[in-house]
């Protein structure tokens, strides 16, 4: 069995038996041993969320500005076309999301509430700080990056690339063996709270409204990405599979980095200096499948409790300024519609009660927003693929 094969039956093991131990241990179970399992996995899971996120940092500089410094004088220019294809894939999903509000949701009848479980009890924390948050560790590894190129500093670009076969051997070494774990402990919390089976109507409802956009939407950019590169974006796509599962069980686009990269890396449509060079990038800028999602369930939370969808107008406003929102979002979960408050509230006018329910639906879909958004890196890394062989940008 290939070791890809090999992961991914990891991570399905792992929903399912989190997912199944939640039931047959709930939050009300009287079981004599029920408390100490439930601090256990509560433990487990804290500590294994603290060391994920601690190495995100450490994966983004540590693959994005050595992959900067071997761009070389192109580096400018391709930052450039990243953030452009991001903040378009973004605003068109969140334009395509308002369409389909307007002609959907005047015909649902969705409830008005959706009730968030509980968390698993921490009796004890282990906090692990990261050592920069991740924006800042974006900016920083393109800004040294950068800095590297312009000044022709060799001993950097060294110190550089060497650093990043260190972190490529901490997440084959520490990160990827613990995700099955933690995606375990996550579906347990699920189904330990209860929101596995109270929260499913809503669920059905929103959920599978949005799904069928996240689809649409990967099928409309790698069909795109496809042909302006002239290579198969299925045959990019298919790859992705253990991606998709990380990000529903992670619900973050930064720690389901690791599975990302090696993902894309099997797939021999995409370069390898693009991957690296796009990838940690696309998964802090690229939130095209949570701006839809945001897009939908706003008009959604507007009809429900203010008895109408906002204005056209409004609404327009809302996507454009949200898809500059989503490029400055950080990739953990919720990370879209947290930053995004403001504008739900300055933009659109909802009150507390309103920016309460949104994010409380929010939450009930986080996890496959960020499987859409994962994915879709894929296809906008095959647009600098493509864009870096029309212009003559050779591969180090």
């Amino acid at each position: 069995m290939k070791k890809s094969e090999n992961f991914l039956l990891k991570l399905l093991a792992g929903v399912v038996a989190g997912a199944v131990l939640g039931l047959l241990i709930p939050q009300d179970s009287a079981l004599p041993f029920a408390g100490a399992v439930v601090n256990v996995i509560g433990t487990a899971k804290y500590i294994l969320g603290q060391i994920i996120n601690f190495c995100v940092p450490l994966i983004i500089i540590g693959f994005i500005a050595p992959s900067i410094t071997k761009l070389g004088s192109n580096a400018t220019r391709l930052l450039g076309v990243a953030i452009v294809i991001a903040y378009v894939s973004s605003v068109l999903a969140a334009f395509l999301s308002m369409g389909a509000g307007y002609a959907i949701i005047p015909h649902l009848n969705i409830a008005a509430a959706a009730e968030e479980g509980a968390g698993l009890p921490v009796p004890f924390e282990l906090a692990i700080p990261q050592i920069m948050p991740v924006m800042s560790a974006l900016v920083f590894s393109v800004l040294i990056g950068l800095a590297a190129v312009w000044t022709k500093a060799r001993t950097i670009a060294a110190i550089l690339d060497e650093f990043q076969n260190i972190v490529l051997d901490i997440v084959k070494r520490v990160v990827i063996p613990i995700l099955p774990f933690f995606i375990a402990s996550t579906f347990y919390q699920l189904g330990w709270n209860g929101s596995i089976t109270k929260q499913l109507p809503v669920f059905l409802i929103a959920i599978v409204i949005v799904m069928v956009g996240h689809y649409i939407w990967l099928a409309v950019l790698y069909g795109a990405a496809g042909a302006y590169s002239s290579r198969s974006g299925i045959e990019v796509v298919r790859h992705y599979g253990p991606a998709y599962l990380t990000a529903v069980g992670t619900m973050s686009s930064a720690a389901t980095l690791a599975v990302a990269l090696q993902c894309a890396h099997k797939s021999k449509n995409l370069r390898s200096d693009m991957v690296d060079f796009g990838i940690p990038l696309f998964a802090n800028i690229h939130l095209c499948g949570s701006v839809l999602t945001e897009v939908f369930f706003c008009m959604t939370v507007s009809q429900v409790l203010y008895g109408e969808l906002p204005k056209s107008g409004t609404m327009l406003l809302f996507c454009v300024l949200l898809a500059v929102f989503a490029i400055g979002a950080p990739g953990v979960p919720g990370g879209t519609v947290v930053a995004s408050l403001g504008l739900i509230s300055g933009v659109l006018g909802f009150d507390g009660a309103g920016q309460g329910l949104m994010l409380a639906i929010f939450a009930l879909q986080d996890s496959f927003g960020t499987a859409c958004n994962v994915t879709g890196d894929g296809a906008l890394t095959l647009i600098l693929t493509g864009y870096a062989e029309k212009h003559n940008i050779t591969q180090d």
